[in-house]
């Protein structure tokens, strides 16, 4: 016993002796006694308390940076009161675990105003699927992926979100084969014992599909039968989410606001400087004004009109009563949404009630449009995505004076950095959404892929979101034309302009607010496209001032 006890004597002391000299290291090594030094001489006069205050800033400097311990995520609602997700990440910092920030994220899913309630059901149970599995991902598997991950490693973080989000998609990928194959194996598929005749070879002279005395004549090539929506895997959201709550956490840490983080990562070579302390929006204020007609999910008033051109002319009037030049103060995008105009019944668009027109006829009532009210610079899916023809037709058409712009047309931002094909269809500009598997990363590399291809970049908010305001920092830092957004009308809509208000002010008082307000448009028919090489591509200055202005 004694012998035994002598030897653990002799390695405790040892191990103390070696813990000594790491330590000795480092202190030599930070100049540790130098700056104790400094420190008593700077607080001689000073009290106590202060003393200790400045030993304790002092060696808070060379303790280690802040690392991700624990990411949580929780069912909340959004603005329309349905389930979506929230992610709250802890940092562990001087060795204590702290709650650091936390962002709400909208789903994928679209408002449905008027669908039957079999499908408001069936929807209201893939969203509450599709938060659930989200809730699940973040607080057992990616929180155990990022322990220990700096959050100013944005690169390394979306990668490691990536890599989980695969293999994902593979295990699904497995379980839809599995269940193919077993369903395969239980259903025998019939033999036809006798085999089907033919069938009748056509009369000489008569044409397959083509009637018994029916003349000769033009017709329509028929409608395209709508694709199929890209497949969005369940619990894909805590990707896109947890991507956005780290980018904030590294604003927090570093003391800066969120847009200059993202601005840091699509230009690293040129780091943005540190915004000084805003002040509040000092604009002028406004009556309230009485509100008539109906309020859309979207914050929008819908009225009723007789003919296509009685809104833009509803608002012309407005305009000129509050002193506003149309063209100059105010520009109009209209947001055609056509495919929810199809009439497949008819294969025409129903543009009114009772009235429809074909694809064709829709390019010249956007060209009739755009010629009688040159205020109008974009219009937005102007066609569904099948129409290929009718968007090079408009695009040759308005290309030169005009945004034409895709957004339910478009790929999701997975599809385009996979295939890289930004204009199918053809168009100046996408609309993005931060939804689903999309990271920082994403949003950085596909704004860049648009850039290069002298496409503009537009950042929309989702159908039902939260009053989580990071959509706007995401557009002024990613350098962004215009960003999209709703009516002003409930909080989770005028808390994104009250932001947009915010940061104006922050990059007036640091002198990084210019003001460059010519619209430049590319001529989609020359593949030079000189006029959009001349604007150049945005600088984060501007890029936040385009945004502020929108």
């Amino acid at each position: 016993m004694g012998e035994e006890g002598g030897g653990r004597s002799c390695g405790t002391t040892r191990e103390l002796q070696k813990l000594k000299q790491q330590a000795l290291e480092y202190y030599r090594e930070n100049d540790v006694p130098r700056r104790l030094e400094e420190l008593l001489n700077s607080t001689f006069y000073l009290q106590p308390a202060d003393v200790y205050g400045h030993l304790a800033n002092c060696f808070s400097k060379l303790a280690k940076p802040p690392t991700i311990c624990k990411v949580v995520g929780k069912n909340v609602l959004d603005g329309v009161g349905l389930p979506t997700l929230q992610v709250e990440i802890f940092c562990t910092i001087q060795n204590f675990p702290k709650n650091i920030c936390s962002v709400v994220v909208a789903t994928h899913f679209e408002v449905q105003e008027n669908a039957s309630p079999e499908l408001v059901e069936a929807e209201e149970a893939d969203r509450l699927q599709a938060v659930s599995t989200a809730v699940q991902w973040v607080n057992e598997a990616i929180t155990q992926e990022l322990q220990g991950v700096a959050p100013s490693d944005q690169a390394a973080v979306d990668q490691v979100l990536r890599a989980f989000f695969e293999s994902k998609v593979q295990e699904d990928k497995e379980r839809r084969e599995l269940d193919r194959s077993l369903e395969d194996s239980a259903v025998p598929t019939p033999v036809p014992l006798i085999p089907p005749a033919p069938p009748p070879p056509l009369p000489p002279g008569k044409k397959k599909g083509q009637k018994q005395g029916a003349k000769d004549s033009f017709i329509e090539k028929p409608v395209l039968p709508p694709e199929p929506a890209e497949p969005v895997l369940c619990g894909s959201m805590a990707i896109g989410a947890v991507s956005l709550a780290v980018a904030k956490t590294c604003a927090m840490l570093s003391d800066r606001p969120l847009y200059l983080t993202v601005a840091a990562l699509k230009h690293p070579q040129l780091p943005p400087p540190k915004a000084e302390p805003k002040k509040g929006h000092n604009g002028s204020k406004r009556g309230h004004q009485p509100v008539t007609g109906k309020m859309s999910h979207l914050g929008c008033l819908t009225i009723t009109y007789d003919t296509i051109e009685q809104p833009l002319i509803l608002i012309q009037g407005i305009c000129a009563n509050l002193g506003l030049e149309m063209g100059t103060n105010l520009h109009l995008a209209i947001n055609c949404a056509a495919h929810e105009l199809m009439d497949y019944s008819k294969g025409k668009y129903e543009v009114m009630t009772g009235a429809h027109k074909s694809a064709a006829e829709m390019v010249d009532l956007y060209v009739d449009l755009a010629t009688r009210f040159p205020s109008v610079i974009a219009f937005i899916d102007p066609f569904r995505k099948e129409d290929s023809e009718q968007w090079d037709s408009l695009s040759n058409a308005l290309g030169s004076r005009c945004y034409i712009i895709a957004a339910s047309a478009s790929k999701s931002i997975s599809r385009l950095l996979e295939d890289g094909a930004i204009s199918t269809p053809k168009s100046s500009g996408l609309i993005l959404k931060h939804t689903n598997q999309t990271t920082m990363s994403d949003l950085v590399e596909v704004t860049n892929l648009l850039d290069s291809k002298k496409h503009i970049s537009i950042l929309g908010s989702p159908d039902a979101e939260s009053s989580d305001d990071s959509l706007v920092d995401l557009a002024v830092g990613l350098g962004v034309r215009f960003i999209k957004l709703g009516g002003l009308s409930r909080g989770e809509r005028v808390t994104k302009y009250n932001r947009v208000f915010a940061i104006e002010d922050e990059l007036v008082q640091n002198r990084a607010l210019g003001f460059n307000e010519e619209l430049t448009f590319s001529d989609l028919n020359e593949e030079d496209g000189k006029a959009a090489e001349a604007a150049g591509p945005l600088s984060p200055a501007e890029a936040g001032e385009e945004s502020a202005e929108v």
